[in-house]
């Protein structure tokens, strides 16, 4: 037979002693340890940004020195393979990022103008394996992006080679379509 009992309250303050107030103070305090995961993913994921924004400036550069200023340099060989990198690069920054939000909603705070704003953002999570699941999404896509950069650099040396990618896209293509029956609803 279960207990059904409601669990007991909580003691209020004054009715703690001295040593357990300050044991349970310092117990509810440490969560702001995970800070030290919160602000270098934060930074990173900052990094990343700045890292990719000045891939794609570069891209831009060199094709408008390419086309308008007639450059030598063939730019075709190395544009898409440069974007990919840089998407790619973005796409690790948002992971970074929804962690380090993610992390800080759970165990230190919520984020009341996410909450109040957009409750449905990426950045509200509910638990663990809420954020979890939000940040294997994004890694997903991220490998996506990373085999379709591999994609364009391939050199079909038979035609056995062509099926193994048919058969690669085709997997990649029914992993997308089971995650996406997994997400129905939201």
């Amino acid at each position: 037979m279960s207990d059904t009992s409601p669990p007991t309250p909580p003691k209020p303050p004054e009715e703690q002693g001295r040593w357990e107030r300050r044991i349970e103070t310092a117990l509810w305090n440490s969560r702001f340890l995970v800070m030290l995961a919160v602000i270098p993913s934060l930074l990173g994921s900052l990094i990343l940004f700045i890292v990719g924004t000045m891939d794609i400036l570069k891209v831009v550069a060199d094709v408008m020195g390419y086309y308008l200023l007639g450059g030598i340099q063939d730019i075709h060989d190395s544009l898409v393979p440069d974007i990919i990198i840089a998407v790619d690069i973005y796409l690790i920054a948002i992971v970074l990022l929804i962690f380090g939000l993610g992390v800080y909603r759970l165990f230190v705070s919520r984020i009341d103008q996410a909450e109040v704003r957009y409750p449905r953002h990426p950045f509200n999570v509910e638990s663990l394996d809420q954020l979890k699941d939000k940040i294997a999404r994004v890694v997903i896509l991220a490998v996506i992006i990373e085999f379709f950069r591999a994609v364009v650099d391939i050199r079909f040396a038979t035609p056995l080679d062509a099926i193994y990618l048919a058969l690669s896209v085709l997997a990649l293509a029914a992993a997308l379509y089971l995650m996406s029956l997994g997400h129905k609803g939201e």
